[in-house]
């Protein structure tokens, strides 16, 4: 009987949570902005179907068995020479369309993701550091930014990613591609959130709670973590959306330019590269579909930023 009267009050806390966001001030603006909820449903589509691509893919574009070699460059489907299950057609190798775009989303939006959360985390953890000590640790920390500011992002991520490339082994290079990537594109990125929670931190660090605090000597990396860092996390938050749309196009560009995922293991941008030599013979859907998904990837990430950035300034509401 004790557990037939607490499993309904558990139940119910799902619905109440949810209910409580959608009464929230950005639940509110959530629901009455089309194109929050527009372009959160279709980031919604794309991220379902690229991590269900073992699913609902023709063939793995990975696995050599899978791919036909008689079908090369066939058409979409609604063009003369279509053939069925092949709807975006195939490339010069054979491959599916449409399962090599799944399969390479996949990796596109893995290696935005995880280069967002390392560059937040390095960009928090410098700017509580610099924000917090100040004097000769911020000098040093922020001209350190500086730097990396100085030299062209994409220069600076072609930079370490030859550099990483050059360190290991021949054998090694295209296990840890996606791995290389991710540093530097992370190493290139760090400093805007090193400048946001710097300037967060030093208004923090001088209130009432930070210095009664440091009065009974609480340590300092216990004040930056317990006490300063939950009231920094909201405009982290909002560089992190945004940036997540520019991380994605960093590792397209860097893969376009052929120093990211191997052919082997192809992103977004390795598809548009491939394709683009194929684009004045007649085969334009091998580069025409990857962009078109690459765009509209970026576009509702961009949206969604766009609109929580707005939905979180109080000078807004």
């Amino acid at each position: 009987m004790l557990v037939e009267k607490v499993r309904p009050a558990e139940t119910a806390k799902a619905p109440g949570r949810l209910r409580r966001f959608l009464d929230s001030d950005i639940g509110w603006s959530f629901r009455t902005t089309p194109v929050a909820w527009l372009s959160a449903l279709v980031l919604l589509v794309l991220v379902a179907t690229a991590f269900l691509a073992p699913l609902i893919a023709v063939q793995n574009p990975y696995d050599l068995s899978q791919i036909f070699i008689d079908k090369a460059e066939i058409p979409p489907i609604w063009q003369e020479g279509g053939e069925w299950p092949f709807l975006l057609g195939t490339d010069p190798q054979g491959r599916d369309v449409l399962s090599a775009i799944l399969y390479g989303s996949r990796i596109s939006l893995i290696i935005g993701f995880c280069a967002v959360v390392v560059s937040m985390v390095i960009g928090v953890f410098v700017g509580l550091v610099a924000g917090f000590h100040g004097g000769r640790i911020d000098n040093l920390l922020m001209r350190l930014g500086d730097t990396v500011l100085s030299i062209p992002t994409l220069l600076m991520a072609i930079l370490v990613s030859a550099l990483f490339r050059g360190l290991l082994p021949p054998e090694l290079r295209e296990p840890f591609a996606a791995m290389v990537l991710v540093l530097s594109i992370s190493l290139t990125n760090w400093v805007q959130y090193a400048r946001t929670v710097r300037a967060s931190t030093m208004v923090e660090r001088r209130k009432e709670y930070v210095l009664a605090a440091r009065i009974i000597r609480v340590p300092a990396t216990r004040i930056m973590l317990r006490h300063i860092l939950p009231n920094t996390l909201t405009p982290v938050m909002v560089a992190a959306t945004l940036n997540l749309g520019l991380a994605i196009l960093s590792e397209a560009t860097l893969s376009f330019l052929g120093v990211g995922m191997p052919i082997t293991q192809p992103s977004l941008g390795t598809l548009i590269r491939i394709g683009n030599q194929y684009l004045f013979s007649g085969s334009w859907w091998l580069v025409v579909f990857p962009s078109l998904q690459l765009g509209l990837i970026v576009l509702s990430v961009n949206l969604l930023g766009d609109w929580l950035r707005d939905a979180l300034n109080p000078k807004l509401r």
